[in-house]
C-alpha cells in the first residue's frame, strides 16, 4: 500500500475554515435526506476557493481545494464526536 501522507500537504487552512462554516450551515439548513450532497458541495466549493486563493486555475489548486473541502467533512465529524461524547 502506498503512503498517502502527501495528501495532507494539499490542505489549505483558509479553505478549510470556509468549508467548515458552509458545511455547518448546510447541515442545519437541510433535512437528513439532503445531507448526502454536503461532501459534493464542499469539494466543489473547496476547489473554487483554492483557485481564488492561489489566483490561478491549476490542477494543483483544484485538487488541493477539493481535498480540503472533503477533509472538512471529516474534521466536522471528529469535532462533533469529541463535543458530544457522553461519559
Amino acid at each position: 500500500m502506498e503512503n498517502l501522507q502527501f495528501i495532507s500537504e494539499l490542505y489549505v487552512p483558509i479553505v478549510m475554515a470556509i468549508c467548515l462554516c458552509v458545511g455547518y450551515i448546510l447541515k442545519h439548513w437541510t433535512d437528513d435526506k439532503k445531507h448526502r450532497i454536503i461532501p459534493t458541495v464542499l469539494a466543489i466549493l473547496g476547489a473554487v476557493c483554492a483557485c481564488i486563493y492561489e489566483k490561478s486555475i491549476t490542477l494543483e489548486a483544484i485538487a488541493s481545494g477539493a481535498v480540503t473541502g472533503l477533509a472538512s467533512t471529516g474534521i466536522h465529524q471528529a469535532f462533533k464526536q469529541i463535543i458530544e461524547k457522553k461519559e
